[in-house]
């Protein structure tokens, strides 16, 4: 039976409390996901909010076993390779825990910013950089392809004098509209949540006015109107790059184009001039990979963060990159990217120049390893692919992995984690693997 012990403000969780359990239907669900994809939030919140010890979280994991109007209930337990020591070591046998929301929910539409709040007043007990509710508004300059399907929306922010250089500044774009200035110039991963319903309302008021110029027969009707809004009201995308010029900040935010969807829709839909609006913001979990040999397996979504994670690569060791597009077309996006200095040529992997058939160097550092694939090569299947690709590769050049970042589609990024993990022998913390998109057949 797990301890009782005294969480964050005090308050005893107990099995019995009298706590308002959260039961609709998709909280099963949201459990779930949360303690597959964030177990490094939830350690967060054990630091930040309980008596748990550093020393102890270093050999647990958490997961949420409940979740009530009022917080959540966390256990703690043995990783993996411990769970033997903990019949003689009490301090790492299960634990339960009880953190506290900053206000009750009311509704399971309130859990995401409840949860949010959770993790931002954590992150900043702990010092950590964390997702933020803030509005930011970009002006397009252009749009062009860099690859088949990857379109590039460069963008900017209106100057800046030396006195607006801080990250807290807000201004007004030439449109008039709000807008701070804090974008990472130094972040790989960062990503942004993009108003879609912005800029399809935006072109819903200019047709409006328009049609207060037209004569009635012509007039767009209200039926036509709506068809422009988007069918997904926002959609997440990573900042590529950004960087200070002598009249502001200019970024580059790729897009992959697979198909009509909302997402690829509205970005071809935007011309020079156009604002866009995000609502939301948070950087990636790229910390492991500073150290160890690493491996980056990625898709069009995420093939940005690699790019970026190139340019600001802070490792000796380059990376190996597993690249999979559903178009060979798309594997020449990596042909221009410039890895960080601190490579050099010594420190290529062994037996990159001999492996035969690929197009392997980013700029004779990187080995990229491509797999083409499409959406009916999903879940299990394709995860047996990169396995079967990264493991062949290692024991051929007789190279040990010890730390993995990856972004694929959802179906997939638990086999290929499960997978690595256990080839390897990595603890979760080495192997990050991220949902960066859900296939909807």
């Amino acid at each position: 039976m797990a301890n009782i012990l005294l969480p964050t403000e005090n308050l005893l969780y107990k099995q019995n409390n009298s706590y308002t359990l959260l039961d609709a239907p998709e909280i099963d669900d949201i459990i779930a996901h949360i303690n597959e994809e964030h177990l490094d939030e939830l350690l967060g919140f054990l630091s930040a909010f309980t008596s748990i010890s550093t020393a102890e979280l270093n050999h647990v994991d958490a997961k949420i076993t409940a979740i009530y109007a009022e917080g959540i209930a966390l256990q703690t337990y043995p990783k993996h390779l411990e769970r033997l020591l903990a019949s003689q070591d009490n301090n790492l046998r299960d634990q339960a825990f009880f953190i506290t929301f900053a206000a009750p929910i009311t509704h399971p539409d309130d859990l995401q910013t409840q949860y949010i709040l959770l993790k931002q007043r954590a992150d900043k007990k702990l010092g950590k950089k964390t997702i933020k509710l803030t509005k930011q508004v970009f002006e397009v300059q252009n749009s062009y392809n860099v690859s088949k399907n990857m379109l590039r929306l460069e963008l900017s922010i209106p100057s800046l004098n030396n006195a607006q250089l801080n990250d807290d500044v807000q201004l007004r774009n030439t449109k008039g509209a709000l807008s701070s200035t804090s974008v990472p110039i130094n972040e790989a991963g960062y990503a942004y949540l993009f108003d879609l319903e912005h800029n399809a309302t935006t072109k819903a008021l200019m047709t409006d006015s328009i049609d207060d110029n037209k004569a009635d027969g012509n007039a767009v009707n209200d039926s036509e109107k709506n068809n422009v809004r988007p069918t997904r009201p926002h959609c997440y995308y990573t900042l590529r790059k950004a960087w200070h010029t002598d009249d502001g900040i200019r970024a580059w935010v790729d897009v992959f184009l697979h198909g009509d969807t909302p997402g690829g829709n509205w970005a071809q839909s935007l011309q020079a001039g156009d604002t866009i609006v995000t609502k939301r913001e948070f950087p990636e979990k790229v910390e492991h990979l500073r150290d160890g040999q690493a491996v980056l397996i990625v898709d069009e979504t995420s093939m940005p963060t690699a790019a970026r994670l190139l340019e600001l690569w802070n490792n000796p060791k380059p990376p190996l990159i597993i690249c999979i597009t559903q178009d060979i077309a798309d594997q020449s996006y990596f042909d221009e990217v410039k890895i960080h200095s601190r490579v050099s040529s010594s420190d290529r992997l062994e037996g990159a120049d001999s492996t035969k058939g690929m197009r392997n160097r980013v700029h004779d550092a990187v080995t990229v390893l491509h797999i083409t694939a499409n959406q009916t090569t999903l879940g299990q299947d394709l995860a047996t692919v990169i396995d079967d690709k990264l493991s062949d590769y290692v024991s051929r050049h007789a190279i040990q992995i010890d730390k993995v970042w990856g972004a694929l589609e959802a179906s997939t990024v638990k086999a290929v984690r499960d997978k690595l993990r256990a080839r390897f022998y990595l603890s979760r913390a080495d192997v990050i693997v991220k949902a960066y998109w859900r296939h909807t057949a």
